[in-house]
């Protein structure tokens, strides 16, 4: 029985623990995915309620999994997590019959499964807190009651901090497809022998009755039938690019309209070019933060001095485009692209991507954008980013030293 609590603590509290962490990584990304849910549910005016209740969630899932793992406050943590997953579970088996969305964000990016597999990991997750419920006392502290308080504030501090730090600059971890390094190009292609199979299915009337037929006998020469549709079914599902939808098409000034109207499709000259191209992304120009808009501007000048392409790209309308440049007093070079696709390529609004040959070479936030008229080459600083695993050691070594020091002084 110790054996059996022990395992359900450390499945429950590690699983906690891990997706609360991975949602912090990325607040604005879960708060996309709770937006895409209240879209589902007509329920679009709590869009501001969105990114406060992400971090809320993140963090709280981050605690409980964190105290369950240490063996602090065992009775009300239990009961939380009871609660959590009493509300949680028929959630997700809802999500799962009637999918208002293509994947539950329950990891974040950092491990993307289906709907229906997030509720078979719920039902683990159920039996485990459940069975915690009952042998609460079986759980083995690793903090006193007196040092316990100290550790759950540290603990709550670290996922706040953490959390917001993440939303004020960019991610610490980049889980997206645009992440530095990136070949944009090779996330957009998928080997055709592992892609969806699909099939045709052919639509025809006769005698006001219509019938479904097959590339192999669809009535092609039988006069007698008339053709209705055609219609693409799935036989198979198969992998998915991890890039389906980027697409970037030029805005241009119109003279006989008086305003910018959409041009030529300019994505594979960005994709194809092994020249630096410099994209300034704003998904929503009239949400835009304008604080360091002479930062873009410099990024800009020193662009076109080089030879460099620079693209400003939006989502915004034409209309909104030709307000803005001219309160804002600027001559950037627009294109247009998905709102969805311009969120996933940087968080900030707006940021800073350096291309070239499809690679991402870096990116920076409003805030970060280098000073080019100061330094000699700004870009020479393209691969000095940490990597992944130096990251993790460095955050994993703020949350658990000091914990560990305080865990020595307990006595």
């Amino acid at each position: 029985m110790k054996i059996l609590t022990e395992l359900s603590r450390i499945v429950l509290g590690g699983t906690f623990a891990f997706s609360g962490f991975v949602k912090a990584v990325d607040p604005l990304g879960f708060t996309y995915k709770i937006q895409d849910y209240l879209v589902s549910l007509d329920l679009s005016g709590l869009f501001p309620l969105a990114l406060p209740a992400a971090i809320v969630l993140a963090v709280g899932e981050f605690l409980l999994g964190v105290f369950l793992l240490l063996g602090i406050y065992r009775k009300p943590t239990v009961r939380l997590t009871a609660v959590f997953m009493a509300v949680f579970l028929p959630l997700t088996l809802w999500i799962a019959l009637k999918n208002p969305v293509k994947e539950c964000g329950c990891f974040g990016d950092a491990l993307i499964i289906s709907n229906w597999e997030t509720f078979y990991k719920n039902i683990v997750l159920g039996v485990c807190a459940l069975f915690l419920l009952r042998h609460y006392p079986g759980i083995t502290p690793l903090f006193t009651v007196r040092t316990a308080r100290t550790a759950a504030v540290y603990t709550a501090l670290f996922g706040f901090s953490f959390s917001v730090y993440n939303v004020v600059k960019l991610p610490v971890f980049d889980f997206r497809p645009y992440h530095i390094g990136a070949n944009i190009p090779e996330y957009m292609h998928i080997d055709p022998a592992k892609a969806d199979v699909v099939e045709n299915i052919f639509i025809y009337s006769k005698g006001g009755v219509e019938q479904e037929f097959t590339e192999e006998n669809y009535p092609w020469n039988d006069s007698t039938w008339t053709f209705v549709e055609m219609k693409t079914r799935v036989v198979r599902e198969g992998e998915k690019p991890r890039i389906e939808d980027f697409q970037v098409s030029a805005l241009v000034y119109d003279s006989l309209s008086q305003g910018v109207v959409a041009g030529e499709d300019i994505t594979q000259q960005l994709l194809s070019d092994t020249g630096y191209h410099f994209l300034m992304v704003a998904h929503s120009l009239e949400k835009m933060n304008t604080r360091h808009l002479d930062d873009f501007r410099k990024a800009a000048g020193f662009a076109q001095e080089r030879g460099y392409g620079f693209y400003c790209l939006t989502s915004s309308p034409a209309e909104v485009v030709d307000s803005w440049s001219a309160v804002n007093g600027v001559d950037f070079r627009f294109a247009h692209a998905d709102e969805r696709v311009l969120k996933t390529m940087i968080r900030s609004n707006p940021g800073l991507l350096l291309l070239s040959g499809g690679n991402v070479i870096n990116k920076w936030d409003d805030s970060e954008v280098p000073d080019f008229e100061s330094e000699e080459d700004p870009l020479k600083a393209e691969g000095s980013k940490m990597n992944f695993w130096g990251k993790l050691v460095v955050i994993l070594l703020i949350f658990i030293v000091p914990l560990s020091i305080h865990r020595l002084s307990d006595k």
